[in-house]
């Protein structure tokens, strides 16, 4: 029983743990460096249509 237990709350921190974006926030400092490299390739830092401007990995490098 104890076993089974152990198990399923294992399972429920793991859904848990790869549920968040792989990402991460996306702190002030994470999006200027991401402008900048954008910049540099001649292009322009936007956020994906339906994305969440919270999470770095919704960002797209657009070429203008």
């Amino acid at each position: 029983m104890r076993t089974l237990l152990a198990t399923l709350l294992a399972l429920g921190v793991t859904a848990c743990a790869t549920a968040m974006p792989a990402g991460g926030v996306a702190t002030y400092d994470d999006l200027r460096r991401a402008q900048a490299d954008c910049a540099a390739k001649g292009g322009k830092l936007t956020l994906k249509r339906g994305g969440d401007s919270q999470y770095l990995e919704d960002y797209a490098c657009e070429r203008n």
